[in-house]
């Protein structure tokens, strides 16, 4: 028996530290490696062996994440691929639902983000859907989501996509709450970001544009100067500089759409490169700029030739180029771009065809189909009695819930504002300051001037001097010893704004954050409020304040009010329970002396 026993604690042994010995060869692997860029070749040297170790072990966990590394450090789209192919093989023979969902996932991205091929993108987007319906992984179910969304964004389903955007956005913003790795917090803001994204495009399309400000600022503020995330800067500054388009600021559109470039030409996400050319082009051309505004419309062309993909907002720029060329009488260039526009048109429609069918047959269709399967278990008696009953309470109650629900969000959004100080006078110069080049293109004027008045500007945004009543552009000139001509330019120029617009953001901005900031401000009347901050009329005050932050000031008021209220609740019992605290730790002293 004793032999037998040293038998097998030496077994015993040799299977730990051969299991060590693996672990420690892996690791010595990985770290020569894992701090290299994305897309860098050299890791390969390690990496190659990494994935033949875990090959020889039968690792399949191990080798899937050594296929996932591969995928990562390609510089070659194809091999991105030919990696991903292996991820899922290796995947099924994990026999995992989750490992083989996350597999096909990782292929669709590339099929999207590299080619950016919605098709077979959306093969194994639903190929993931349904392996991640036996997974307890949410994180993994939302990205998912938020990829099924861009689908349907491409497609035009924008209603449908936001639905998809919100619930992903408001999943990964919860879970940025929870302590986590470095790396689970990286990816949820990853996918934060991301999604908030996309729902800024979905608003822009729906012309939901009075959420449009605030939720581009929020983007802005928190990924400005994180090296982390300067591609989804970049989105943001996209979506601003179109923004600043739609409000016929096209200098300043230009110099956001220009600083945007950079970040995402980093990435090579081409896509929206396109639609950063195209927004600039229009800039140009409604500036009557018409030669730049084509060099722009042809680099979306350009990108049409080499990757063979064109967003269906795009395609006024061939229009555009075809009447250009018709007018100059160049035939030839005129033949070219129409060749093209109808090429564009067959991929669009193409892919409109296919992909409309397959998101409602095979993803729509099977989540209703989920649903009934529910429901028919309680027998059909019951379901169409209680189907009568909530059409009835829906005829009753969607109105009112859809404005609470609408209320709701703008004060989330209004509130995240607040509290991110997206205010501060540094954000505004940051974003909207134009650049020195586009600057010589307008009406000259002195350096020093134009630094002695922003002084001033900001000085009178610091004592709050806007909130006078009847203040006009001409009143504050004289005040600030200038004439309206030039305060008005610099205005416009430096603020991005013209004079009415930024005398009243100014104004509804501090009236905001007095309601948020100081309780006696919640007990005025509207009235009140208006005359607090400088304007006259109730109705140009509640018009205004809806208008600048997505929801009527009593609505805010009301919101606000129940915060407070729960607040003074939970200070109360905190108090309650400290106090709780400290005569039950009294007691137990008392106890042992």
């Amino acid at each position: 028996m004793k032999k037998i026993y040293f038998i097998i604690a030496i077994l015993t042994f040799a299977l730990f530290f051969s299991q060590k010995q693996k672990l420690s060869d892996y690791y010595k692997f990985k770290k020569n490696y894992e701090n290299y860029p994305e897309n860098d070749v050299r890791a390969f040297d390690y990496l190659n062996r990494y994935i033949k170790l875990a090959k020889e072990n039968q690792d399949y966990v191990t080798l899937i994440q050594g296929y996932k590394d591969a995928v990562f450090y390609s510089p070659s789209p194809k091999d991105k691929l030919k990696y991903a192919d292996s991820t899922i093989i290796a995947a099924n023979q994990t026999q995992n639902a989750e490992i083989i969902s996350d597999a096909y996932l990782g292929k669709g991205i590339i099929y999207y983000f590299n080619y950016k091929k919605f098709k077979p993108a959306l093969d194994e987007y639903i190929k993931a859907y349904e392996y991640s319906e036996n997974t307890q992984n949410d994180y993994l179910k939302n990205e998912i989501l938020y990829h099924l969304g861009t689908v349907k964004s491409y497609l035009g389903y924008y209603d449908s996509a936001l639905v998809h955007f919100n619930q992903a956005n408001q999943y990964f913003q919860q879970n940025l709450l929870v302590s986590a790795h470095p790396n689970v917090i990286f990816n949820n803001k990853k996918g934060y970001y991301n999604s908030l994204h996309r729902i800024i495009v979905c608003q822009r399309h729906l012309k939901h544009y009075k959420v449009l400000d605030s939720l581009i600022n929020i983007g802005l503020f928190q990924t400005q100067n994180n090296p982390d995330y300067q591609q989804e800067y970049g989105y943001f500054l996209k979506e601003k500089g179109i923004e600043a388009f739609r409000k016929k600021q096209y200098h300043n559109s230009i110099h956001l759409l220009r600083k945007s470039i950079k970040p995402i030409i980093h990435i090579n996400d081409f896509a929206w490169a396109t639609v950063d050319y195209f927004y600039t082009g229009k800039s140009y051309q409604a500036l009557n700029n018409s030669p730049k505004a084509i060099i722009y419309f042809q680099k979306v062309d350009s990108v049409f030739q080499k990757h063979n993909f064109i967003l269906p907002e795009l395609r006024d720029s061939y229009e555009t180029l075809i009447d250009y060329y018709k007018d100059k009488n160049d035939s030839e260039k005129e033949l070219y771009y129409t060749k093209q526009l109808l090429k564009a048109d067959r991929i669009i429609t193409k892919d409109f065809a296919y992909l409309s069918s397959k998101i409602h047959k095979e993803y729509d269709t099977k989540i209703l189909q989920e649903k009934l399967k529910e429901t028919t278990s309680w027998g059909v008696w019951i379901v169409v009695s209680l189907a009568c009953i909530a059409a009835m309470l829906m005829l009753l109650l969607i109105m009112k819930e859809h404005n609470e629900k609408k209320a709701k969000i703008n004060y989330k959004i209004l509130e995240e504002k607040l509290l991110t100080s997206i205010y501060t006078a540094a954000e505004k110069k940051n974003i909207q300051i134009i650049d020195e080049k586009l600057e010589t293109e307008k009406c000259p004027l002195n350096e020093n001037l134009i630094e002695n008045i922003l002084a001033k500007l900001k000085c009178f945004e610091e004592k709050n001097g806007f909130i006078e009543s009847g203040l006009t552009i001409n009143k504050l000139a004289h005040k600030l010893r200038t004439n309206s001509t030039y305060l008005s330019q610099i205005i416009n120029d430096h603020k991005g704004m013209n004079f009415n617009r930024y005398l009243g953001e100014l104004r509804i901005n501090y009236i905001t954050n007095k309601l948020y900031t100081d309780k006696i401000f919640l007990s005025y009347k509207i009235e009140t409020l208006a005359e607090k901050c400088g304007i006259a009329s109730r109705t140009n005050f509640s018009n205004l304040f809806t208008e600048i932050n997505g929801m009527r000031p009593t609505e805010f008021i009301k919101k606000r009010q129940n915060d407070v209220q729960q607040n003074e609740k939970s200070n109360i019992i905190n108090i309650q329970f400290k106090s709780d605290q400290t005569s039950s730790g009294r007691l137990n002293l008392s106890k042992e002396d």
